[in-house]
Formats: C-alpha cells, sequence, structure tokens
C-alpha cells in the first residue's frame, strides 16, 4: 500500500511520526539525495557522509515542510544546501589548517632564529674572563638585580654595574665584528 502512496501523502505521514511511511521515503530518495550530494562534492565518501546526515535530521525537517514545493524538489534543495555547506566547511577547514600550518612554520623560524641568537651570545660570553661570565650569568641568566648578584659573588654593587657595562662593551665589539644576528642577539 505504501509503495503506491505518493510522496507528498507518505511525507505528511512520516512528519507525524509514523516510521514505515518515513522508511518507504528513505527507499525511494535515498539515491537521489546521493547522486545531488556527489554531484556538488564529487566525493563518495564526503557524498555518504552528507546524505546520511540528511535522512539523520529528516524526520524534523518533514515536520517543517509545508507542502509548497514537491517533495521532489525540496529534498533537491536540502541535498544541494548541505553539499554546499559541506563544501564550505571543508574551505573553512583548509584555511584554518593552513593558517595553523603557516603559523607552526613561523615559530619554527622564530624558534630557530632564537637558538642561532643564543648560541652566538653563549659563545660569545664564553670569550669573558670567569669574573665577567659569572656576573652576566647571575644577571642575565637568573634575572639577579645588581644588589642580589653582588651579595652571591661577595663584591660590591658597584663592581657588578661595572662588569656588566663591560660585558655590553665586549659582546658590542665581538658583534660588530660578526654580522647582523649577532646583533639581534644583544638586542
Amino acid at each position: 500500500m505504501l509503495d503506491t502512496e505518493n510522496d507528498e501523502a507518505l511525507a505528511e505521514r512520516a512528519a507525524s511520526g509514523e516510521a514505515a511511511a518515513f522508511r518507504e521515503l528513505l527507499t525511494r530518495h535515498y539515491d537521489r539525495v546521493f547522486r545531488v550530494a556527489y554531484g556538488i562534492l564529487q566525493d563518495k565518501s564526503e557524498a555518504e557522509d552528507v546524505t546520511q546526515e540528511i535522512w539523520a535530521a529528516m524526520p524534523k525537517k518533514l515536520r517543517q515542510w509545508r507542502g509548497q514545493a514537491k517533495l521532489t524538489s525540496w529534498l533537491h534543495r536540502i541535498a544541494l544546501n548541505a553539499a554546499k555547506d559541506s563544501l564550505r566547511r571543508a574551505a573553512t577547514r583548509a584555511r584554518t589548517a593552513e593558517g595553523y600550518a603557516e603559523i607552526e612554520s613561523l615559530s619554527r623560524a622564530e624558534t630557530a632564529d632564537t637558538q642561532t641568537r643564543l648560541t652566538w651570545l653563549q659563545t660569545a660570553l664564553g670569550t669573558l674572563s670567569d669574573d665577567l661570565r659569572e656576573t652576566a650569568v647571575l644577571t642575565l641568566s637568573e634575572e639577579m638585580n645588581f644588589a642580589q648578584a653582588a651579595d652571591v659573588l661577595g663584591v660590591a654593587e658597584g663592581t657588578v654595574a661595572w662588569r656588566m657595562s663591560e660585558i655590553r662593551k665586549r659582546l658590542k665589539i665581538l658583534a660588530s665584528k660578526d654580522d647582523g644576528l649577532a646583533q639581534e642577539a644583544l638586542a
């Protein structure tokens, strides 16, 4: 009996919750919806996913259908819109992935640049006398103020200030002999 009933009558019955009417609509129109989705997406797997999503939401959609258009026209529009939405989501995901890839690339470049500058700085600090290097480690690496560094080193605070001035001068001399990277390391 259901297989002779027209689509619109089946849609009304399915909208009111009749499972057999919904199954008949699904049987009749599943492939049609898939073909539209596939025609837009050109990807079988994605078209299958979209088609399944459409039919999973169909009971609710049928309750909203007003019968102003032929059911097949309405289904075509739903399939077309769902496929286009899928394309938009895929494009958004692609743009997001490209953005993350770009950020990752910049981050890696920045990390490599930072590592290069740190390597230069460590090498340059290695050329300093022990007392200057110890002062640099405490004030730069350990972020101690001059008073704290002076206390640890057992010298006057003014001595720490003088040593830091001397360290800066020597590093600038070394940097002037190297390329611009060294200048950035001192920044």
